[in-house]
């Protein structure tokens, strides 16, 4: 709910308050109706309207009026009325001379028409988007239609000085259509985007209702920056007519625009419909009605139109309604049912529905007023979702019985859910666990009278419990954006860079809903997908970034060329970087199909053609083409036809290699995992036995011996003659020898050696083995530094690189609380220093690093430690120099005006020379304080400052000194700040501490001196502390020696100030002195004492006179505070005895012992004739004399002052003040008070001119007596008038 939706009142009505035309020298009125009775402004070309000859302002209740007499030329101006926060704008406009008529009257009842008065030559042109002036009484622009109030109408014409550059305008949609509401705002002033608010009456936000009605979308361009904010309705109700209300707000700056909407009734074909006969007829270009056409309405008259009758009502010449006299419609209209309305404004010649509507329930409103209810419900009320609402009506009868419904269905207490209480004439209903189900109409009953309201449950925000992950891909795959909210079937809303994403026909974007999940599918996603990704809720907000990358296709292993014999085996084998790529094999150009010989296999990153039992019609050229890459992989497979010649039986062993000799060398390079197969070709009959062996890495030089295998593995006629380790497997078949080691490791490099030997000799030949792995991980990576959106990641080369040379890196980042890494870069990165961008700042992050070689991709490393992306703070501000010394400088500061979302971990202090650039840290550290002092400063150097604020990002710009500041100590006079409460006497109760704080000002540090009557104090009872800026007395516990008069003095050199502060310790009164019994006669006893000797050190403000029987002995108090040395004791018992005493008092306490009577007082029986002594009747009168007198005074000026006396007379004088002799009794600014005798004069506040001679007269018929005193007031003296 808008807080002035509440306090200021809008307009209901404007009938009058509509743009006239009127003549020259006549008279016109305009009215307006507000919702209360309040006071409206009138205003001429935006000037106040003031009440005069010219103008008469009238009100009346919720009605106002304002009159232009002998209108002239230069009235024909815009007028405007304001009520609160609504305001109505109107036109005046003057008739030229030849169109003069005379006025017409008016007749307010809607029953009786208006005469039409002459239309205008030429219709001024209709501003754009406004209602513009139709002398015919009809509205002649459709987009501001006749039925909506005009201070709903969007004021166009206005200039825009808002935050909105476009408002929505008001609108007609029939029932079933949509309609689109359009605002839009200017966002180059805005720093942030700004929020909107729809709402419907005057407090139901639209936001919570979206559905399948109602939609609320929004987007920015970024090119003319602004923002576009729509309100779809669909399949408009008859329900949705009403005031609608559009807030936008943005930090301090607010907006808000009112429209309406109206909704049609759908129109009918078939049958008769009564309305046909009011229809009017459509409206031609330029605004004016066609009349009289082919198919318009004839029995409406000329002027009917569709749907709206106000301007059959309205002005007209050619219809007159002639209804007899006796007959009241309204009376019947009252008692008819809403449904024969129609019927009898048919029947009567009543054309504008509207109006009579309208009036009707203004009757009904005025005469009905309710005599069951006191006080009804409200409109409407407005509660959370789980909340509870109370429903309050007062009704006139307290035994009244009511009734409550819900949607006209009464409702009966079931459980705790619904409460109803009576108290008194109140009657509660109270909802409780408010649901959406509990939104709807609610009707209180007594009898036949009713009140209803209608209750909106507003449900709580949406939160986002868990947030979306960013995700890197691979052009073509598939995403999932995923986030959980707090309650399920939740609307959510998903955005990319600002604009919503909705559903297309090519199912692009999935929306998928799961209990509280809400996930965004999108397929085959592309470059063009990049970007930032939001889900919003209406509590909250969730940020994501989708990063899409093409990765170019890497070859770890190539296909290689093949030379095979009849009925052996050929693989072609190649490792590519995608496993999830698919490929095609080709023979001489032609596809390869799969058959009982030829075998096709993917697993993983590996392709495979194998070839079995190789015939010679398969040789040919072989080529592998991925699938969506632009290139291939080509070898070719050689057939080696074996020619079998006559051999000799003794033929020496021979190994067929294309490197052969002691020193040949064959390096064959194997990937750690894969199998190494050694196929060596050997010839030589008798068919020779095969020796394996294994030496360090490296090889031997020729002429060297060779040294001991580490393993040796012998074959002999195919049969393995040692054992192996179980991943070794040695074979020989006929005329090969082959050696093949199971997933091979780093340990299984080195040399191999093959033998064979027969009886006719022997050859050797060497094959260099060396096993290549990706690289180590490197070590965890270390942030370098962070800016707002990035970081600098450093990090070190793995410590074994795999047998083959680091290509690069790839690095990859995560939100500390997510459980995904998103990669950011796929081509490695070859440098050990890395800036990653496109992060969000306060978010923490940890980075890892892969190290990438030829043969693949390390294991992750370890995480770094989690970082922040912050920046900087901004300078801090205020920076100034509070004091200076000649060794030292205080400076002090303010905080930053941003300081982000990282901690401020304290500021650096830096100093230089003037002229030169090296700045010194003031200290070793930072500093959390923001006011330091410097000290060791050089004498006599102009020193410049500057200090930064530093976080996690570092150090922020330097806040500095305008100008430098020369190191010296600034001489400043002596001057005591004595506080006001010290400027009268201080009074302290005996124990008490005493503790005086005077401020005192001086430069250099001052010397103090404290004396108490002219006299050092004594350091064993009083405690002096001195500061730079105060000097401290302390007296722990006060003593009755402790008053006087204390002086404070402080010096430099021959300059002094001094101060004085009196103190008075007071004590406890002692017991008054003979307390006598002077006379007893009848029922009373006379009493006289003496006052104490000891008053306590100050004065006895009076006396406790007590009484008690003899016989009981108990204490009963007679007076309290008395004042006298006397007194008479009256309304004793006869027969009784009594005794005496009394109590002095003091400002502290009564005296801790009493003054006892020496006698009894002993009251006679009754029989007992008392015959008084005969005397003179003594006369108690005295003139007035005052036995304290006034005391000339000095005060200050602004602050309250009393002057004080006593007086005593008998009878009580009459007591007058006078200042300068002039009689102040009856004047504001002076208060009197009286009491026992003491007399006060208070001034309030009082100024310069308040000085002068006061005098207080008291007069009785005795005589009188004067006393008078002097007052000084003085101004107040600030610290700048000292200093000048």
């Amino acid at each position: 709910m808008h807080p002035f939706l509440l306090t200021y009142p809008a307009f209901l009505t404007e009938s009058s308050t509509k743009t006239q035309t009127a003549e020259i020298g006549a008279t016109v009125i305009f009215e307006a109706e507000t919702e209360k009775p309040v006071k409206v402004r009138w205003l001429r070309d935006s000037k106040d309207i003031a009440s005069s000859y010219k103008y008469t302002i009238s009100a009346e209740g919720n009605l106002h009026s304002l009159t232009i007499n002998n209108i002239a030329q230069e009235d024909a101006l815009g007028y405007a009325v304001i009520a609160g926060m609504s305001k109505v704008k109107f036109e005046l406009k003057i008739k030229e001379s030849e169109v003069k008529e005379p006025e017409k009257a008016v007749s307010p009842d809607p029953a009786v028409a208006e005469t039409k008065p002459e239309e205008p030559k030429e219709a001024p042109p209709a501003p754009t988007g406004s209602s513009a002036p139709d002398t015919s009484g009809t509205v002649s622009d459709c987009s501001a239609p006749e039925g909506l109030p005009e201070s709903h109408r969007p004021d166009t014409r206005q200039d825009l000085t808002g935050l909105f550059t476009e408002k929505p305008q008001s609108g007609e949609v029939n029932v079933g259509e949509n309609i689109t509401f359009v605002a839009r705002v200017c966002g180059e002033s805005l720093l942030k985007k700004p929020s909107v608010k729809w709402i419907k009456g005057k407090w139901m936000d639209l936001a919570s209702k979206s559905g399948k009605h109602l939609q609320l979308k929004e987007h920015y361009d970024r090119n003319s920056k602004v923002y576009t904010f729509e309100m779809h309705i669909i399949a408009a109700k008859a329900n949705f007519a009403g005031a609608y209300r559009c807030e936008v707000s943005s930090r301090d700056k607010f907006d808000s625009c009112n429209f309406d909407l109206v909704v049609h009734e759908a129109r009918t074909t078939d049958g008769f419909d009564i309305r046909t006969a009011f229809r009017r007829t459509s409206t031609s270009a330029g605004g004016k009605k066609k009349m009289g056409e082919p198919g318009s309405s004839t029995d409406a008259g000329e002027d009917s139109g569709e749907l709206d009758f106000s301007a059959l009502l309205k002005k007209r010449e050619a219809v007159h309604v002639s209804t007899e006299p006796e007959v009241d419609v309204w009376e019947i209209l009252q008692n008819a049912p809403p449904s024969e309305y129609e019927k009898i404004a048919f029947q009567y010649g009543i054309t504008d529905l509207r109006g009579m509507l309208k009036r009707l329930k203004k009757m009904k409103k005025e005469e009905k007023k309710s005599a069951a209810f006191l006080r009804k419900l409200d409109p409407a009320y407005q509660v959370e979702k789980g909340h509870k609402i109370k429903l309050q009506v007062e009704v006139a009868n307290p035994d009244a019985e009511v009734k409550w419904l819900k949607n006209g269905q009464e409702i009966h207490p079931t459980g705790s859910k619904y409460i109803f209480e009576s108290v008194g004439n109140k009657r509660f209903l109270t909802i409780n666990n408010c649901t959406l189900a509990d939104d709807a109409a609610y009707t209180c009953t007594i009898g036949e009278e009713k009140t209803v309201t209608e209750l909106f449950v507003k449900e709580p925000p949406v939160l986002i419990v868990r947030n979306l992950e960013d995700q890197m891909v691979m052009k073509g795959e598939r995403v999932e954006f995923e986030c959980e909210v707090s309650e399920e079937g939740a609307q959510v809303k998903w955005e990319k860079d600002g604009v919503e994403l909705t559903r297309d026909e090519s199912f692009k974007y999935r929306f998928k809903k799961d209990g509280c999940k809400h996930v965004l599918i999108i397929n085959d996603v592309t470059k063009e997908d990049c970007g930032h990704y939001r889900v919003k809720t209406n509590g909250g907000q969730s940020f994501a970034e989708l990063m899409v990358q093409e990765k170019q296709l890497e070859v770890y292993q190539n296909i290689a060329d093949l030379t095979v014999k009849a009925k052996d085996q050929a693989v072609f084998k190649c490792e590519v970087s995608d496993e999830n790529v698919k490929g095609i094999w080709y023979k001489n150009g032609v596809e390869v199909k799969p058959d009982a010989r030829t075998h096709i296999t993917h697993i993983g990153r590996i392709h495979k053609l194998t070839i079995d039992d190789v015939k010679p019609e398969d040789e040919g050229d072989y080529t592998f083409v991925p699938e969506g890459y632009a290139f291939n992989l080509s070898a070719k497979l050689n057939f080696l036809e074996v020619k079998i010649d006559f051999v000799p039986r003794q033929d020496p062993p021979k190994i067929h290699l294309d490197c052969m000799g002691r020193t040949a060398e064959s390096t064959i390079l194997v990937v750690a995992g894969n199998k190494l197969r050694l196929d060596v070709p050997i010839t030589g009959d008798p068919a020779p036995t095969v020796v394996w062996t294994k030496g360090e890495k490296g090889s031997f030089k020729e002429g060297e011996s060779r040294p001991e295998p580490r393993h040796t593995w012998t074959v002999k006629n195919g049969e393995v003659l040692t054992d192996s380790d179980g991943r070794v497997h040695v074979e020989s078949t006929k005329g090969h020898c082959i050696f093949t080691i199971e997933g091979a490791e780093r340990q299984d490099e080195g040399v191999y050696s093959v033998i064979v030997r027969n009886p006719a000799g022997e050859d050797t030949a060497d094959i260099n083995v060396k096993v290549v792995d990706v690289p180590d991980p490197p070590e965890a990576p270390r942030i370098l530094s962070v800016g707002e959106d990035s970081c600098v990641v450093q990090w070190d080369p793995p410590l074994f690189d795999g047998g083959q040379p680091v290509i690069g890196y790839v690095l990859e980042r995560k939100k500390k609380k997510s459980y995904r890494w998103m990669r950011l870069n796929f081509d490695p990165f070859k440098e050990t220093t890395y800036e990653a961008k496109r992060m969000i700042e306060g978010v923490p992050y940890e980075m890892r690093v892969y190290a990438v070689n030829a043969i693949g991709m390390s294991r992750p490393s370890a995480a770094s430690q989690p970082f922040v992306p912050v920046a900087p703070t901004s300078e801090p501000t205020g920076l100034c120099v509070d004091d200076i010394s000649d060794t030292t400088i205080s400076l002090k500061w303010r905080p930053p005006e941003r300081i982000g979302s990282a901690e401020l971990e304290g500021y650096g202090v830096e100093y230089c020379k003037e002229g030169s650039d090296e700045w010194i840290p003031a200290f070793p550290s930072l500093t959390e304080s923001t006011s330091v002092i410097v000290c060791d400063l050089p004498t006599g150097e102009k020193m410049q400052f500057r200090v930064r604020a530093y976080n996690m990002a570092g150090p922020s710009l330097p806040a500095t000194l305008q100008q430098a500041v020369t190191i010296r100590e600034i001489m400043q006079r002596p001057k005591i700040w004595l506080p006001r409460n010290l400027r009268q006497t201080l009074i302290k109760k005996v124990g008490e501490t005493i503790n005086l704080v005077i401020p005192f000002q001086g430069k250099p540090r001052p010397q103090v001196t404290w004396t108490k009557n002219d006299e050092l104090l004594d350091p064993k009872q009083v405690s002096i502390r001195n500061s730079d800026t105060d000097t401290i007395l302390f007296i722990r516990k006060s003593e009755r020696k402790d008053s006087g008069k204390y002086e404070v003095q402080v010096q430099i050199e021959n300059v002094q100030d001094r101060a004085s502060v009196n103190i008075q310790i007071v004590d406890l009164p002692g017991p008054p002195q003979n307390l006598k019994v002077i006379d007893v006669w009848g029922f009373n006893v006379a009493l006289e004492w003496k006052p104490p000797k000891d008053n306590g050190n100050c004065e006895i403000t009076g006396y406790t006179i007590q009484k008690a029987d003899k016989k009981t002995m108990d204490w009963y108090t007679v007076y309290e505070q008395y004042r006298r040395t006397n007194c008479v004791v009256s309304d004793l018992i006869m027969g009784n005895e009594y005794m005496f005493r009394v109590y002095a008092m003091n400002m502290v306490v009564l005296s801790p012992e009493p003054c006892l009577s020496k006698d009894s007082a002993y009251i006679q029986k009754t029989g007992i004739v008392y015959k008084p002594p005969s005397y003179k009747e003594h006369d108690f009168s005295e003139a007035p004399k005052f036995t304290h007198p006034l005391v000339s005074r000095s005060v200050i000026a602004g602050y309250n002052a009393t002057l004080s006396c006593s007086v005593r007379g008998i009878p009580k004088p009459k007591i007058t003040w006078y200042k300068n002799k002039m009689d102040i009794t009856n004047e504001a600014k002076y208060r009197m008070f009286s009491n026992q005798g003491v007399l006060t004069l208070e001034i309030r506040k009082p100024c310069p001119f308040d000085g002068g001679v006061y005098m207080c007269k008291a007069v009785n018929d005795s005589g009188e007596d004067i006393i008078e005193c002097k007052l000084e007031v003085r101004s107040q003296v600030t610290k700048e008038d000292i200093k000048k």
